[in-house]
Formats: C-alpha cells, structure tokens, sequence
C-alpha cells in the first residue's frame, strides 16, 4: 500500500512539472507574439492628445552618429519618425532606410518639418562613424543613434521592440529584431505606425496626417 502511494505521487508530481512546462511554453510563445506585433494598448495616457491608448519610450542618454550626445529630448519639437535595424543587416534595414527616405521626399518642401532616427540595435558593431557612414546615402535628415548595449536595450524594450542577438555558422551573428517604424508628433508622443512592407500611399497619409495634425 505504501508503495501504491509512492507510485501515486511520483504520477502526480510529474503530471504538474509537464503542466508546468507547458504553461511555460506557451507563456512565452505569447510573449514573443506580443512583441512582434508591436506596442500593445497598456494604458490611456493623460496627457496623450492623439488618443492612442499606447504608452511607449521612455528617457534614455545615447550617443547620436555625429558623436554628439543625445537623449529623448530631441523627439520634441517637430514630428519625428523613428525605427530600430543595425548596419551589418542583409534586407530588412536597407529596404526601410530606403522608405523613410523616400516618405521624407514625397512631402516636398514639408519635409524640413520632419526630422527620423536610425537606432542601432547591435551597439557593439555600430560605432558613431559607422553608423553615420551606412545613413549618409539615404537622407541627410535621417540621423542615427548607438551608445553602450544596457542603454540600447533598455531604449528598445520602452518601444516594445523584440531584439535578439543570433549566431550563425560561420561564428559571427546577426541581429533579430521588430521591424517597426513610429511616427511621434511634435511632443514626441506615439502617434502612429508604419508596419515593414505597408503600402507607401497607406504609409504616405499617415505621415501626411501627422503634419498636418
């Protein structure tokens, strides 16, 4: 009988570990959802004028691509559009470069309103130099941001950007990370987003809405 017992709670025992590890799982299989799809409505903010129900970014003290120090100040005062890649990135990183550049060109002589940043997700490679190197051919108003990697990742986890550092077989790495570009008003509170891939007049309206808002 006592060996009954035995056998009957090793069965329970086990029972809750495989419960538990698939609770596991599962939590963070949402967890990576979540943040692939990009900020999620956690709050109204009070003083959020555009209504948009996200609560996103926060202060952070990084080093522009000129070498110039810079922080969340710098996101106030004209509309702003903002996106996170790194400079040693094959597709994803050029390709939205490209279309930022290209949104800022379709405003004509609204442009000198706007002002974008480039964040650097992989700090280690992307020195000031470099990263202001990889900008330069696109947009002369499209600046960049690095700094040291808490900094880097502390900025990205405010804007729910998923980053993750992956080997590859030749013993170097790349950089897995959300592919989202923000649009800030002139406050520099969220307003909208542009999705990797959106139509260019879908995305072309909303940067036209912000500017005009």
């Amino acid at each position: 009988m006592k060996t009954f017992r035995y056998i009957l709670w090793a069965a329970v025992g086990l029972a809750a570990l495989v419960v538990g590890a698939m609770t596991w799982v599962m939590g963070q299989q949402r967890a990576q959802t979540a943040l692939l799809s990009g900020p999620q409505p956690i709050a109204q903010s009070t003083t959020d004028q555009a209504g948009s129900g996200f609560m996103v970014g926060a202060p952070f003290s990084l080093i522009e691509a000129n070498g110039e120090p810079i922080t969340e100040a710098a996101f106030a005062g004209r509309p702003t559009v903002l996106f996170f890649g790194f400079t040693y990135c094959p597709e994803v990183c050029p390709v939205s470069l490209f279309q930022v550049s290209t949104l800022l060109d379709e405003m004509g002589d609204e442009k000198r309103d706007l002002q974008a940043f480039f964040i650097s997700v992989d700090p280690e490679r992307d020195t000031p130099e470099s990263l202001e190197s990889y900008i330069s051919p696109f947009a002369h108003n499209i600046r960049g941001i690095t700094g040291d990697v808490a900094g880097i990742e502390a900025m990205a986890q405010a804007w729910s950007i998923h980053v993750e550092k992956v080997p590859l077989d030749d013993g170097d790495y790349t950089m897995d990370h959300t592919s989202l570009i923000y649009l800030l008003n002139d406050d520099g509170q969220y307003a909208e987003l542009i999705r990797y891939g959106e139509a260019q007049d879908s995305a072309v309206a909303k940067l036209r809405a912000l500017l005009n808002s």
